[in-house]
């Protein structure tokens, strides 16, 4: 991982970023995982406020996370560019399925999806909004998980070509990978 998970420069607008936070906690590069066992994912739920209290949660809930966690990163991928497989739409209504969103109209006569199941089926609910929320409002095209490491990013170029969380480091591994491949007379 080239950032952080406190990396400000990365993150995303409004209800957008719980998407991006909750796909970062899982970060590939070191090896961590801080959704992994029933305690850290309710005390993520919590602090994040997508639950009142801490829910009793299950080492099933946990996989059902994680599975929602890893779909919603294969579709930043394909945001990024890379192909979309139909195995990762799959996973996702199956970590969804639980998940209850109920519309509700706001004093503009906005008409927004919301979430009305309890513990993390309220939680799934809440970021499953976001993303819905997102591809209405035209910003979910610039959540992308880097090209690299698989860290996901808000892509606040004007012409939405941000590929890596970090130019320095996951941009010049990139780059010398290409450059050494040049000269051994390969592309990579």
């Amino acid at each position: 991982m080239a950032t952080d998970e406190n990396d400000k420069g990365l993150a995303a607008p409004g209800e957008l970023e719980l998407v991006r936070d909750f796909v970062n906690t899982r970060d590939l590069e070191k090896g961590t995982d801080r959704i992994d066992e029933p305690k850290r994912l309710s005390s993520w739920v919590v602090e994040r406020g997508l639950a009142s209290a801490g829910p009793t949660l299950t080492d099933e809930d946990v996989a059902r996370a994680c599975s929602l966690r890893e779909a919603l990163r294969a579709m930043l991928l394909a945001n990024a560019g890379f192909p979309l497989g139909p195995e990762s739409v799959e996973e996702l209504n199956d970590a969804a399925r639980a998940a209850r969103l109920g519309v509700r109209a706001g004093d503009a006569g906005r008409i927004a999806l919301l979430p009305t199941g309890e513990g993390l089926d309220r939680a799934i609910g809440r970021l499953l909004s976001a993303v819905f929320a997102a591809q209405e409002n035209g910003t979910w095209s610039r959540l992308k998980a880097c090209a690299e490491c698989r860290w996901v990013l808000y892509d606040r170029t004007k012409n939405r070509s941000a590929a890596w969380c970090d130019s320095a480091k996951c941009g010049a591994r990139v780059r010398s990978r290409r450059y050494r491949g040049r000269r051994r007379g390969t592309t990579a």
